[in-house]
């Protein structure tokens, strides 16, 4: 699904992973991120891809939402508030005080999905990613 969704983002070029270090990220004694399933029929439909944030202004844990996708024939069925209803529950009982997660700009079905959600867009931040040879080059010792 994660090809799926990187072809859906036009970015399929850009996937790197490999199923072992996808294991190695999930399943290690002290994970680095955290999935949920969507199910139906006994299948994989969908899967959120989370990790843990920390807010210094609130003084605690949030959740980054990774990746949300939903098979495209399973979309309308309650799969994806499924998974962000479990997100939402976790920060709730954990005390968390933050799920947030970034959208395209054109993706038009997420915004309006995530808007009917409630959700607001932080308009007054831009986003930035250092990777690749940039984040080297940065990365390079001085001598």
């Amino acid at each position: 699904m994660i090809n799926e969704l990187a072809e859906y983002e036009k970015a399929a070029h850009e996937v790197r992973v490999t199923e072992e270090q996808l294991h190695d990220t999930l399943f290690r004694e002290h994970p680095a991120a955290f999935a949920h399933l969507a199910e139906e029929g006994g299948r994989t439909v969908g899967f959120a891809l989370w990790f843990l944030t920390f807010s210094t202004w609130r003084g605690t844990h949030g959740i980054y939402l990774e990746d949300l996708y939903v098979r495209p024939q399973h979309r309308g069925g309650g799969h994806g508030v499924a998974l962000m209803r479990e997100l939402a529950g976790i920060c709730a009982e954990r005390g968390y005080q933050r799920l947030e997660w970034s959208v395209l700009t054109w993706n038009e079905p997420s915004i309006a999905f995530y808007d009917r959600l409630g959700a607001v867009s932080q308009d007054d931040w831009y986003r930035y990613r250092l990777a690749d040879e940039p984040l080297e080059r940065l990365a390079a010792p001085r001598g």
